[in-house]
């Protein structure tokens, strides 16, 4: 007697439901960090992923000022942006970024490249939120705590 067929779960938007989560970035490695923001925006971490459905959460990421990358990448991991203008090419390091008035933007590259480069990725890319200090207005949302640290010992800096 053959086997019954099996078939594929394909999640519909309405079966989706999103959490939000909040992420303590003080000394974290920047980009183990960002793999997992970026998978959970995504949804991979569910089972009922698909690929063509926005099965993320919502992820709430407090002291992005105070992340930690290794090596010399303060000094020496460069952004570049341009003005549009002949010549215009600027570029700023990742340590004078973390120290200005958007310190929260190296973060948000970070995560923002390991999305997809499609309307999905830009609104998961939505659903981050990043901050410098350690207040945020999403108390309401009762985002639930996940300790990155905790995850891996290289996912926090030594010492």
């Amino acid at each position: 007697m053959p086997l019954p067929a099996q078939k594929t779960y394909s999640a519909k938007p309405s079966d989706v439901e999103a959490k939000w989560w909040i992420i303590d970035a003080e000394d974290l490695v920047l980009g183990r960090m960002a793999v997992i923001v970026a998978n959970r925006l995504r949804g991979k971490h569910k089972a009922m992923y698909t690929p063509n459905i926005d099965c993320g959460d919502h992820i709430v990421i407090i002291n992005a000022d105070k992340v930690y990358l290794s090596g010399n990448k303060k000094d020496n991991k460069t952004y570049y942006r341009h003005t549009g203008y002949p010549g215009g090419i600027k570029s700023r390091t990742a340590g004078q970024i973390l120290e200005g008035p958007h310190s929260d933007r190296v973060i948000r590259k970070a995560v923002e490249r390991m999305l997809p480069k499609t309307k999905m990725g830009r609104a998961q890319l939505r659903k981050l939120k990043v901050y410098s200090g350690t207040d945020h207005p999403h108390e309401a949302q009762q985002p639930e705590v996940i300790d990155v640290g905790q995850l891996n010992s290289k996912n926090k800096r030594k010492g």
